[in-house]
C-alpha cells in the first residue's frame, strides 16, 4: 500500500505530534508499505527530499510565516502530484492545508482520514487571532471532504467540538509509543552525572517550555512543596529556548525559574534522545502533564514513563486524564490547581510503589507496530467503501 501522510511539522521538529507521525511513519514502512511524508521546510538546513529510516520525506520550502502557521505557495503542486499517485492518505491536525489535501482526496477517490491530536488555540494577538480563525475554517472544510477521523480517545473525542459533530466518522486509535532499552549502568550514569539524590523528590516533566503545558502551576505548586520537601529538584526534558510564540512566556517565567536553578533545583536539559529519555524516566519518582487547555489531548510523555515504571500525575483534561484513569499509575488533578498537584507530587513521593504496575502490557498495547495494523484495518475498509 502507498500511504501519504501530510502535516505541517515533521521532525527534525520536536513536539508530540511530530513524534507520533515519525513512529507511525516508520511502522507503516517496517510492515512493508510505501510511505511519503509532506511536510514544511519549517528549516532551511533540512533537505528538501529525502529517505530516513525508509520513509521518504519531501518538504516543500516556507516563504512566510504566520504565528505558528507557514505559506507555502509550492504546497498544492506536491499535494496533487503525490495524492494521485498514492493509494490512501493520512492527514494530522491542527492544519491549515488539510481541506486542500481532503478535496484532492475525495476527488480522486482516495481513502483520506484525518488524525486530530489536539484543538488550536493560538498564543494572543491580532495575527496569531486571524491564523486561528484561519486555520479553524480550513480544518472544518477538511472534515467535509475525509473519509474518516481517527482520535487517540473516545473521551477527547466527545469533548471536543471538531470531533463531537463527526462522532459517526471517527475511529478511537491507541497512539504509538516506544522507548528502546536501557542499561542499569546508563540509568546511574544519568543519576550520576545529574546529582541526584535518593532522599529527594525527583519531578519530571517533558514538554516544550509552552503556555498551555502549564508550567506556571508547576512552579506555584513547588511554592506548597518545599515546606513539605525542601531538597525537591525538577528536570525538564525539552525545548525551553526560543519555542516559536513562547518567548514571551519564557522571560516571564525564567526569573523563578533561575532562583531554582542556581539552587540546585530545576535543571533544564534540553531536547534529549530517545536513548537519553530511557534513562531520565526511571530516574524519576512521577512525571507531571499539568496542562491547561485541550491543545493537549493524552500526552504521549506519560505512557513512556509508565513504560519505565514511572507513575504521572495529569490535568483533568478530556484525553489527558486518560493514561491514568486506563493504567492506574498516578493522580488526576483539577486543571490549574497548584495546590492539588503538590498534595498529588507529595503523595506519590511517599508512595511510589503504591502506583507502579506492569509495564510490559502498556508497552505491548502502544507499540507502533500494533497501533499502524489498526490504521491498516481501517484504510482497507476504507478502500472497499469507495470502490
Amino acid at each position: 500500500m502507498k500511504i501519504l501522510i501530510v502535516l505541517t511539522y515533521y521532525r527534525p521538529h520536536t513536539s508530540g505530534l511530530t513524534i507520533y507521525a515519525e513512529r507511525l511513519a516508520k511502522a507503516f514502512a517496517d510492515l512493508g508499505h510505501q510511505v511519503t511524508v509532506l511536510t514544511s521546510q519549517f528549516d532551511a538546513a533540512t533537505a528538501l527530499d529525502e529517505v530516513v529510516d525508509g520513509v521518504r520525506i519531501i518538504r516543500v520550502p516556507v516563504v512566510f510565516r504566520l504565528s505558528k502557521g507557514v505559506i507555502m505557495p509550492r504546497f498544492g503542486y506536491w499535494a496533487t502530484k503525490l495524492v494521485k499517485s498514492h493509494d490512501v492518505v493520512q492527514l494530522h491536525l491542527p492544519q491549515f492545508d488539510a481541506a486542500g489535501v481532503a478535496l484532492r482526496g475525495r476527488l480522486l477517490k482516495k481513502p483520506t482520514i484525518i488524525t486530530y491530536h489536539c484543538d488550536l488555540l493560538m498564543p494572543p494577538g491580532l495575527i496569531s487571532k486571524a491564523a486561528n480563525i484561519a486555520v479553524s475554517f480550513a480544518n472544518r472544510l477538511a472534515a467535509l471532504f475525509t473519509h474518516g477521523f481517527v482520535a487517540y480517545t473516545e473521551d477527547f473525542a466527545i469533548h471536543s467540538p471538531y470531533l463531537n459533530s463527526n462522532l459517526g466518522k471517527v475511529e478511537v486509535i491507541q497512539p504509538p509509543v516506544v522507548m528502546p532499552s536501557v542499561s542499569r549502568d546508563a540509568v546511574e550514569a544519568f543519576r550520576t552525572d545529574h546529582q541526584l539524590d535518593d532522599h529527594q523528590p525527583i519531578i519530571g516533566m517533558a514538554s516544550r517550555f509552552a503556555s498551555e503545558k502549564g508550567i506556571g502551576v508547576l512552579l506555584e505548586s513547588l511554592e506548597i512543596l518545599k515546606e513539605k520537601y525542601p531538597q525537591f529538584k525538577v528536570l525538564f526534558a525539552g525545548t525551553y529556548k526560543n519555542v516559536m510564540g513562547e518567548e514571551a512566556y519564557f522571560e516571564r517565567l525564567y526569573p523563578i525559574i533561575e532562583q531554582y536553578e542556581q539552587s540546585g533545583q530545576w535543571e533544564f536539559l534540553g531536547n534529549l534522545s530517545p536513548e537519553q529519555m530511557a534513562a531520565f524516566y526511571p530516574n524519576l519518582d512521577m512525571v507531571v502533564v499539568p496542562s491547561l487547555n485541550s491543545t493537549e489531548s493524552f500526552g504521549l510523555v506519560q505512557i513512556e514513563a509508565m513504560i519505565h515504571g514511572t507513575p504521572s500525575i495529569a490535568s483533568d483534561l478530556p484525553g489527558v486524564r486518560q493514561p491514568v484513569l486506563q493504567h492506574q499509575m498516578g493522580k488526576v488533578v483539577p486543571i490549574g490547581d497548584s495546590k492539588a498537584l503538590a498534595e498529588a507530587i507529595i503523595d506519590i513521593a511517599n508512595n511510589k510503589q503504591a502506583y507502579i504496575k506492569a509495564p510490559q502490557p502498556i508497552a505491548e498495547f502502544y507499540d507502533p507496530l500494533t497501533v499502524a495494523s489498526r490504521y491498516e484495518q481501517l484504510f482497507k475498509r476504507l478502500l472497499q467503501e469507495i470502490r
